[in-house]
């Protein structure tokens, strides 16, 4: 920049300062400003939008497939893609350090390597293409970065789109700009404007065509308890499916009775103060966690069970115990676990009998258990399954296999010996729950309330 250039341009901001705004306070006002409406954003979006709700994270959970920031998910994708590159897509450290530090150096040293005085656009087409071509890269990698680089069939054609939009293309359009401006200095403004806007058409249209032809599996969300109340109902669950086997529905169990491996162990009861007034939620949570193998019991902790819990579902049934087992701790008001039934009503499959088993029996009465394949997991393997199918529940029939052993009398054999003993084997069910399984068999097993409701009886006028 020559000395003329120079005063040119100091006259004409003189003359600019004269008639416009001043740093402060005019500036720094607007700062403000904008600032406050930033921050009241971000407080409507906390407030009705919230975070998405997620369990706490769990570092033993080996299966937890990290993601990062949306803000770095750009470059997340651009790692994907630029391992589809041949020869190149091994080498990691080029995507994630080289070629992301030659850009931050580029865009660090634009001012030195731009040194023009001219503020007009139409003047400085060249860093504005590269701009926005970069800045329609970053976003359009971060609407892919859910989308894989293969189809379900093992096509490549899917990371083939996504690498033209997001690496082919750009790269074409930033050798063009240069060479425009080097090489065509008469027509650089009209080439480069022609070239960023079919590049960005461009763009936008490979990535359309990958996210249409990208069919995301279904998600199962499962619903994180915030209340008190529905973590300890969530612990109760929990407690049912993976601990009511040795330990009872009530934690009272002493002696461990129909476990395979098992059968005979004694344990001490965790219902108790021994138990509740020793430990503290951090050891009891330990206990699951690690497990007690001298005293029969296996780790539950992901780490060392690929099934097993979560640091969240071990905090759950730890709040379980707490608040129903610790005379410490007040309760607050549950939800019971099914309806009450009025005289002449018939229970429901959907409303009451699936809530009963899912509490008392699916902890031994699901694939993978020693229980004589009776599967209780759903409404057909109830009525169907197991060695002795037919015999189990059969409608109208106070003989049937699950009514008898639920009222403790064991199934016996021809020669007297038993082949199936009382249900549940540590504990008993209460009176309400084996009042509801009775009326429910002997209705006829109805599966939806609608059927239950044309079973029963109606009503009677007050």
């Amino acid at each position: 920049m020559n000395e003329e250039t120079k005063k040119q341009i100091n006259q004409k901001y003189e003359r600019k300062l004269e008639h416009g705004e001043r740093f402060w306070p005019d500036s720094i006002f607007k700062d403000v400003i904008v600032a406050l409406g930033i921050f009241l954003v971000l407080i409507l979006l906390a407030t009705f939008v919230g975070v998405h709700d997620a369990p706490k994270a769990d570092p033993s959970d080996t299966s937890y497939v990290p993601r990062p920031e949306w803000y770095f998910l750009f470059l997340f994708k651009f790692l994907a893609l630029y391992g589809q590159i041949p020869v190149v897509g091994k080498i990691e450290w080029l995507a994630t350090v080289l070629i992301p530090g030659i850009f931050m150096g580029l865009l660090t040293l634009l001012p030195f390597i731009d040194g023009s005085p001219r503020r007009y656009y139409a003047k400085r087409t060249m860093p504005i293409g590269i701009m926005s071509i970069m800045v329609l890269g970053i976003v359009l990698l971060t609407f892919l970065a859910d989308v894989p680089t293969v189809l379900a069939d093992g096509s490549s054609l899917l990371g083939t789109l996504q690498t033209i939009a997001g690496i082919v293309i750009p790269v074409i359009a930033y050798a063009l700009f240069i060479f425009y401006a080097y090489k065509t200095k008469e027509n650089a403004v009209r080439l480069t404007i022609i070239t960023a806007l079919i590049s960005g058409v461009l763009m936008i249209v490979f990535t359309g065509a990958a996210l249409a032809l990208h069919q995301p599996p279904a998600v199962e969300t499962a619903e994180v308890p915030h209340t008190l109340a529905d973590q300890i109902v969530a612990g109760q669950e929990l407690y049912s499916l993976y601990c009511v086997e040795c330990h009872g529905d009530d934690g009272a169990t002493t002696v461990i009775e129909g476990v395979q491996g098992l059968e005979g162990l004694e344990i001490m009861a965790i219902n108790g103060k021994d138990v509740l007034y020793t430990l503290n939620d951090a050891s009891l949570v330990e206990v699951i966690n690690y497990g007690r193998p001298d005293a029969g019991m296996n780790p539950f902790g992901k780490a060392y069970n690929p099934e097993g819990l979560t640091r969240s579902q071990m905090d759950y049934i730890v709040t379980f115990m707490r608040y129903i087992w610790d005379d410490r701790f007040e309760a607050p008001e549950i939800k019971p676990l099914f309806p009450e039934l009025a005289e002449g009503e018939v229970p429901s499959y959907e409303v009451h009998i699936q809530p009963i088993v899912k509490r008392y029996c699916i902890s031994c009465h699901r694939p993978g258990k020693d229980s004589n394949e009776y599967y209780m997991d759903t409404y057909a393997n109830i009525l169907n399954s197991g060695e002795n199918a037919g015999k189990n529940v059969i409608a109208g029939d106070m003989n049937s296999y699950l009514l008898q052993t639920i009222q403790g009398t064991p199934i016996l054999d021809a020669s007297g010996a038993e082949i199936i003993g009382v249900m549940p084997p540590n504990g008993s069910l209460k009176p309400d729950v084996v009042d509801a399984l009775v009326r429910w068999i002997m209705a006829g097993m109805p599966e939806t309330e609608a059927e239950a409701d044309a079973l029963s009886a109606p009503t009677p006028a007050p």
